[in-house]
Parts: structure tokens; C-alpha cells; sequence
């Protein structure tokens, strides 16, 4: 009898052995919280210097972004390349069809630098979930959504009290309105809650909590195609295999569509934060 394929070294990338499968009497090695923790590139755990595989995709795809957008626009010209072409309608899909619908053109105009480089910047963390040898979406560790939403949060805050002062801010996040009588005071709190703590919260979660989901799902499939290649079970492992297929290109359309609704929602809240009554 083989030992359950889950690997003891919690470090370890994917945990299953390469010769394991059904019917040779070890366990599925199913994936788990062990799916994303990485050994480091660099460092250890008890030094100051740590790099490990998602920093490093994070800094690939950063490079890959900017890249991007300088090889198209260095030289730009009236009539595009094709590279141009396809960084101009990028560019002016998140202007205009997500900034000035939810800003407006004048008041939205200064913040689309921002929301572009989001956009495609959490985009590309995602994609790198089905990029071969990658394979791993940055996204899914919640310390990039967090730091992320937190650009947003302060962004947001600080351009409410700039924009309303001290005062009016604080109206604008308690939802302060006096003709709630007496349950004003319970309203203002939960309003202060929802917006201070729950929104950033939420924000970053549901980036992190998709991601996270989508890779497992296909880790799940994943490992079982390979798990089933035995015997009978050469049947169900197409059938996963399919699966595989299937769940690659869904992910591709909520990795394009989280990134979405991310500048969404900070567009949603530079608006709350310019808008005089709420």
C-alpha cells in the first residue's frame, strides 16, 4: 500500500506523486491551502530577503504590462499599427466605458491613468493562471488584492475630505441625514461601518475569494485526470480532462471580468467621493 500522496513539506507547489493513480491504493491527492505555498526563490523564512514564485510573477507581469504600453505608444502615430491599435482600444474601452459611464468625462478624465494601469494590471495577475509553466494566478494570495484595495481606500478617502472637508466627509461616509429622527445615530453607525471597513473588505475579497476559487477548481481537475489514468478509470479521467478544457476557458472570461469589476467599483467610489449629495 503507496501512502496518501499529500506531501508532509507544506512548502511543497502541487502535492501529488507522479506515479500515483486509482486502483494503486494511494489516496486522491486532493488540493488544498499546500496548492498556494511556495518554496522561495530567494531566502528563507528566517531572513530579511524573501522572493518566492507569485513575486515573481507579479514583477514579470508588471514588466510585461508597462512594456506594453511603452513599445505602443513611444512612437505613436495618426494612423496605429496594429500594437497601437490594440493598446489604443484597451485604453479607451476602460475610458470610456468605464470612467466617463460612471465619473463622467470632465471629473473622470485625471483618473483614467489610474484605472487603466488597474485594470490591465489585475488582468494580467490573473491571466498568468493559465499561462503554461506559470500556471499560478497572482490574485489568489490575498496580500496583492489587499494592497490593491488599499490603493483605492486611500485614494478614495482622501480625495472625499479634500473634496467635502472634514465635516462633509464625515456626512458623505455616515450617510448623515436629519430627517431620519431618532434612528439617525444607529443609521450613521452602520453606514460608517459599511463603508469604512466592509467596502475595502469586500473589495479585496472578491477579487482574492474568484481567483482563489477558480484556481482550485482547476488543480482539481486537473490532478484527477492524471489520478484516474488507470484502468477504468481511463474513462472518467477524459471526462476531467474535458472538464479541464472547460474550466480553462471560463476562467479566462472571469479573469477578464474580475479585473472589470474591480475598476468598477473604484470608479464607483471616486464618484461617491466627487458627488456633493449621497
Amino acid at each position: 500500500m503507496k501512502e496518501p500522496a499529500v506531501s508532509a513539506d507544506p512548502t511543497q507547489v502541487l502535492a501529488f506523486e507522479t506515479d500515483c493513480h486509482i486502483f494503486d491504493g494511494c489516496g486522491f491527492p486532493a488540493p488544498g491551502l499546500h496548492s498556494f505555498l511556495f518554496k522561495p526563490l530567494l531566502g528563507d523564512g528566517d531572513s530579511n530577503v524573501y522572493f518566492n514564485k507569485p513575486m515573481l510573477l507579479a514583477l514579470i507581469g508588471s514588466v510585461i504590462v508597462v512594456g506594453f504600453f511603452w513599445a505602443a505608444f513611444r512612437k505613436p502615430k495618426v494612423v496605429p499599427g496594429k500594437l497601437q491599435m490594440v493598446a489604443e482600444s484597451g485604453y479607451d474601452f476602460i475610458r470610456r466605458g468605464v470612467v466617463y459611464e460612471t465619473i463622467g468625462k470632465k471629473e473622470g478624465e485625471k483618473y483614467v491613468p489610474l484605472v487603466v494601469s488597474l485594470f490591465f494590471f489585475i488582468w494580467m495577475m490573473n491571466l498568468w493562471s493559465i499561462v503554461p509553466v506559470a500556471q499560478f494566478p497572482v490574485t489568489s494570495i490575498i496580500a496583492y488584492p489587499i494592497v490593491l484595495a488599499a490603493i483605492v481606500y486611500i485614494t478614495w478617502v482622501s480625495l472625499t475630505f479634500k473634496r467635502h472637508g472634514f465635516v462633509g466627509a464625515f456626512k458623505n461616509f455616515s450617510g448623515y441625514d436629519k430627517s431620519l429622527g431618532a434612528v439617525l445615530p444607529l443609521a450613521m453607525g452602520i453606514e460608517l461601518l459599511s463603508n469604512l471597513i466592509v467596502r475595502p473588505f469586500t473589495h479585496a475579497v472578491r477579487l482574492f475569494a474568484n481567483m482563489f476559487a477558480g484556481h482550485t477548481l482547476l488543480l482539481l481537475f486537473t490532478i484527477a485526470s492524471w489520478y484516474l489514468l488507470n484502468g477504468i478509470g481511463i474513462a472518467y479521467a477524459g471526462v476531467s480532462f474535458v472538464m479541464v478544457i472547460v474550466m480553462t476557458a471560463f476562467e479566462l472570461f472571469i479573469q477578464a471580468l474580475q479585473a472589470y469589476v474591480f475598476v468598477l467599483l473604484t470608479c464607483t467610489f471616486i464618484q461617491g467621493a466627487l458627488a456633493e449629495h449621497h
